[in-house]
């Protein structure tokens, strides 16, 4: 089943997601019981991460390599990853994230322009 949610970053801009529950059921089930969710987000490359959130599942079909707009939760250190581009860790024409992640879904709007306004500790809101 898809969910759609949107992760809205004050000021910037509004993404919207698309969750697979069959990606990564237990997962996404989790995740969606979080919401709304206000959390702190980083970057990494091109790469959005929040900070710690209250979601406390462990590898789920986890991968060590991710797609393009791959929406993911990353187990070890509790925190939803969204994919612009590469890691800095990955290879050429790789993105990789820090460890194995669950991926859960899709980024639907494909602008990444906006990563160079977001600041590391901005508090964001993800949403049904």
């Amino acid at each position: 089943m898809i969910h759609r949610v949107t992760l809205n970053i004050p000021k910037i801009k509004t993404i919207d997601l698309e969750l697979d529950d069959e990606l990564a059921p237990k997962t996404v089930s989790f995740f969606l019981k979080c919401l709304p969710l206000d959390v702190k987000i980083n970057s990494w490359g091109e790469e959005l991460y929040t900070n710690e959130t209250p979601i406390t599942i462990g590898a789920e079909n986890a991968k060590p390599l991710v797609d393009l707009m791959d929406v993911a939760y990353w187990p070890t250190g509790k925190a939803i990853c969204l994919f612009f581009g590469p890691t800095p860790i990955g290879k050429k024409d790789e993105i990789k994230p820090y460890s194995p992640v669950n991926v859960i879904g899709k980024i639907k709007n494909t602008d990444k322009k906006f990563l160079k306004n977001v600041s590391d500790g901005m508090m964001v809101t993800f949403s049904l």
